[in-house]
């Protein structure tokens, strides 16, 4: 792994602001300080990460066995240490090759008795941290912690250790890509991520800030919803939660953004971590009323609608690049916020829109087909294998009679469409980033690309046209082209097709283009092999082969199907004409192209199995897309405010769950009957008499009593609920949705 694409900043402040401002971008100053340092580091480790990682750690093992102290420490020496303490001759603050001194040896091997009395005779040891770049800032506290060690931790807590302001800011514990774990920088964001809570407490109670934030102004909390336990995650979120209310703050602890702006909701949704943002969903909501097997719940919209915020959880689930993040699209209350979006507004807009650019690209379709041409004059030199009769007219010629002033209006009508495009366009790309925008499917992906280059080709024609400038018929085909492809994107407003587009696109820009390079090696190997004997021919025996250039297109159009095999023979054709002939038509036909059609099978059966995701990924990116450029007049808020009942200025979308108790009971016999199933499997099997008797006393049983037909029944519903619940990896119980 290579340093320098260790995202963490390598400034540290003393204390984590309480609330920072959902800021995007960093300041300039710490910017250049973090490349600085990582400028710093490349030149004074010239190895690769890994390496620098191995020989680090090597010689920070070679110094524990040479220094003495550093070695009674590692094996829990009391006696040796004492002696060492006592003789003048010895440093405590002797540092190792990671700037350890003796008593974080003494913690990282356990060794408690050492490091009592490395504590009882040097002090000054215990809020020493650790000096190397990898471990920078880290106390023997934080390694205490880490390693779960309770004894130690209580008793580095009641000899003084600093619980609050150490933080270990080293690369190693930095958000990196390739990191095996980020557990933050403070003491207590190290206990809560490894979900020890007896330490947690004592930390607590010792002082330990619950709000602290590390360089990068992320939470405790923003830090548990990127852990990969996500269960015991959520359990320390409540006990975080429950311990920061009893100091009645100002702003909850959940709703503090980092620096990038998002708050531990927000990053739960960017991360597709479904179990943490079910959670604080679910934490959030308001039980209405019991009926039986029917509850009403009131589910707040804050941080969920993009009606009032830029950086919505819609918007970072579209915006993510992980496919996790789709899934939360099916939790409630997101589905059924999108379902109300798209079923009362986004699909009337958005076929309105589609009908508005047909009428648009009709328009421009109709000018460019009835563009003013007039007959060659008699003066006009051609080639003679070129066969135009007719040309361009001049501009004062272009706008003479009705039809052509009829045909002015299409083509002001184009220009200004193409104009409006680009203002549309170019904001959402400074908005979103070029590379998001153009390279994720679900935003529309090449779509925006075609529009943005037919809109800009459509101002030049117009500059071509007014300067008399050559070259209009070229980019007016290339405008037909690129514009009538952009209706494939209004696809996405069908969930028929909208699915199929996505295959169109995936196969275009990995299938396709993988295929056109294995191509291309084909082809540019026998184009030059058929080229050598057809250069010594005469170039009007067979025109297909006149020149290298045609030659290599016939070869082409050979690989696809277009034409049939350009020999003649009726004249004389050497032999390795036809063995270069019949190599290239098994690589072609029967590799190459047999290859595409695998590729293409195996990426639309990819696309089928996240044929749901993709829709509802579509149908937001689109809702959105039209919230941001339609009037909000025109785009009413869904949901109730609270402040018609005394619920605060918050918005909540009601939501009736009837829960099954016949699936729930069916669930129970399941888990009961499988917890049987694993019970028996833990003991020891039977010899194979004994199975054949059991056998035999079953085949018995069930011949003598019909009623055991209920048992098979039972079991095949315990099985259908077992594979229903490994499938499900989101939801536990089978519920029915319907919003009010």
């Amino acid at each position: 792994m290579d340093p320098t694409e260790v995202p963490g900043k390598s400034f540290v402040s003393e204390k984590a602001p309480v609330i920072m401002s959902p800021t995007l971008m960093r300041s300039a100053p710490r910017e250049i300080n973090h490349w600085w340092s990582q400028i710093r580091f490349r030149l004074q480790n010239r190895k690769g990460w890994n390496e620098m990682l191995d020989e680090t750690f090597f010689l920070q093992a070679k110094c524990v066995n040479d220094i003495p102290l550093f070695y009674e420490a590692s094996v829990n020496n009391v006696g040796c240490i004492k002696k060492l303490l006592d003789c003048a001759t010895t440093n405590i603050f002797e540092r190792g090759a990671l700037g350890e001194t003796a008593l974080h040896v003494a913690v990282m091997h356990d060794s408690y008795e050492a490091a009592v009395a490395l504590m009882e005779g040097a002090p000054e040891l215990i809020n020493e941290p650790m000096t190397g770049e990898l471990y920078e800032g880290l106390t023997a506290l934080h390694i205490a912690v880490i390693n779960q060690n309770s004894n130690l931790v209580q008793e580095l807590i009641e000899r003084g250790a600093d619980v609050s302001t150490p933080r270990a800011t080293g690369m190693y514990f930095r958000k990196r890509r390739g990191g095996l774990f980020y557990y933050g920088e403070h003491i207590l964001a190290f206990a809560s991520c490894i979900g020890n809570t007896p330490i947690i407490s004592m930390l607590i109670s010792a002082g330990a800030n619950i709000r602290a934030q590390d360089s990068l102004g992320n939470t405790i909390l923003h830090i548990l919803v990127m852990q990969p336990n996500k269960i015991i995650s959520c359990q320390i979120f409540d006990l975080l939660l429950t311990n920061d209310e009893k100091t009645d703050p100002t702003i909850p602890l959940d709703k503090i953004p980092n620096y990038r702006g998002l708050t531990p909701f927000k990053l739960a949704a960017k991360k597709g971590n479904v179990v943490a943002f079910q959670h604080m969903v679910n934490s959030r909501r308001i039980v209405q009323w019991n009926l039986g097997c029917l509850t009403s719940y009131l589910y707040d919209l804050t941080e969920i609608d993009s009606r009032t915020d830029d950086m919505s959880v819609l918007e970072l689930i579209v915006c993510s690049q992980k496919r996790e993040a789709r899934s939360i699209l099916q939790v409630t209350p997101v589905q059924e916020l999108i379902t109300l979006k798209w079923n009362l507004y986004g699909k009337y807009y958005f076929r309105l829109l589609l009908l508005v650019y047909l009428l648009y690209i009709g328009t421009f379709t109709l000018c460019c087909m009835h563009r003013p041409l007039k007959d060659i004059p008699e003066n006009y030199t051609k080639s003679e294998i070129d066969q135009t009769v007719k040309i361009q007219k001049t501009v004062k010629e272009s706008y003479v009679t009705y039809a052509d002033h009829l045909r002015l209006v299409g083509e002001i009508i184009s220009v200004v469409g193409a104009l409006i495009i680009l203002l549309l366009e170019i904001p959402d790309i400074l908005r979103v980033g070029a590379k998001r925008y153009f390279g994720q499917s679900a935003l529309g992906g090449p779509f925006h690309a075609t529009l943005i280059t037919y809109a800009v080709m459509v101002v030049f024609l117009c500059i071509l046209r007014t300067t008399e400038m050559p070259g209009e018929t070229v980019l007016m085909a290339l405008c037909l082209v690129l514009g009538w492809c952009n209706v494939l994107y209004f696809a996405r407003g069908f969930e028929m097709l909208g699915p199929y587009v996505i295959v169109i696109q995936k196969i275009l820009f990995g299938d396709l283009t993988k295929f056109m390079w294995l191509s291309l090696i084909a082809l540019v190997g026998f184009s030059t092999a058929l080229w050598t004997w057809y250069m010594t021919q005469d170039h009007l025996s067979i025109p297909s082969y006149r020149s290298f250039p045609i030659t290599f297109f016939t070869e082409f159009e050979l690989t696809i199907g277009l034409i049939d095999l350009p020999v003649d023979h009726t004249i004389y054709t050497h032999p390795v004409v036809h063995v270069v002939h019949c190599c290239f038509s098994v690589v072609s036909h029967l590799l190459l192209l047999s290859l595409l059609t695998a590729m293409m099978s195996d990426t639309q059966w990819r696309v089928r199995q996240e044929r749901d995701e993709l829709w509802r990924t579509q149908i937001v990116a689109t809702t959105l897309m039209l919230e941001q450029r339609l009037p909000r007049s025109l785009w009413p808020r869904l949901g109730v405010s609270g402040l018609l009942y005394g619920l605060g200025d918050r918005w909540y979308l009601r939501v009736e769950d009837r829960s099954d108790q016949f699936v729930q009971k069916i669930r129970r016999y399941a888990k009961i009957l499988s917890h049987n199933e694993e019970t028996g499997n833990n003991q020891s099997p039977p010899n194979d008499d004994s199975v054949q008797e059991v056998k035999d006393t079953k085949e018995t049983k069930d011949t003598s009593h019909p009623e055991r037909k209920s048992l098979q029944c039972w079991e095949i519903l315990r099985q259908s609920v077992l594979r229903a619940e490994k499938k499900n990896k989101e939801h536990l119980d089978s519920v029915e949705m319907k919003c009010v």
